[in-house]
């Protein structure tokens, strides 16, 4: 899985659920236009999206995505095109939402993260766990490596439900092996 483009550099820490989906807004079970409330917690937000409209990677500071256990966080990112999220840490139910709904979350020391919020565009490759910086006029093009749980990342590159389809004949397997007649 490579998720590539325009990067959101979004230069807080702590930016918590109800600032990426204010609950003001989350007043019904209504999930089809949380595009248009993403990050309108956050101050400056609307003028950061209006000037990054095509973002398919948001870069933020640590401990994104804290707070309440909102689903709706994630989704909105998602509607909104962002496929992926850089951060130094992340909020953990966040983090466990991102991976079940196929954002991807990469974390990444602190030094790397200061190049990540100047780039125009990233290239992040789930597979090989590098995400690829192009070269500014003040630097050369880099690659930076970062760590995914193995499941999570076979979660996704294929997607959960493809994951547990490939599982099916090793559970009839083992229910065979143990039933009882």
């Amino acid at each position: 899985m490579i998720v590539e483009g325009p990067v959101l550099p979004l230069d807080r820490a702590n930016v918590d659920t109800d600032q990426i989906t204010p609950g003001r807004y989350l007043v019904g079970m209504n999930t089809d236009n949380l595009a248009a409330i993403a990050l309108s917690g956050v101050p400056g937000a609307a003028e950061l999206l209006a000037a990054h409209p095509d973002a398919a990677v948001l870069v933020a500071r640590e401990n994104f995505g804290c707070g309440s256990s909102r689903e709706h966080a994630v989704w909105a990112l998602l509607q909104r095109g962002i496929r992926a999220v850089v951060a130094t840490s992340f909020g953990r139910i966040f983090e466990e939402n991102a991976y079940n709904n196929g954002l991807v979350p990469v974390t990444i020391g602190e030094s790397d993260l200061d190049a990540l919020m100047h780039a125009q565009t990233l290239r992040i490759d789930v597979e090989r766990g590098t995400i690829a910086v192009p070269a500014r006029e003040d630097s050369p093009e880099r690659e930076i490596a970062f760590e995914l749980d193995p499941l999570r990342r076979e979660y996704l590159a294929g997607g959960f439900l493809a994951f547990v389809e490939r599982q099916i004949p090793d559970v009839r397997a083992w229910e065979a092996a143990h039933s009882t007649p």
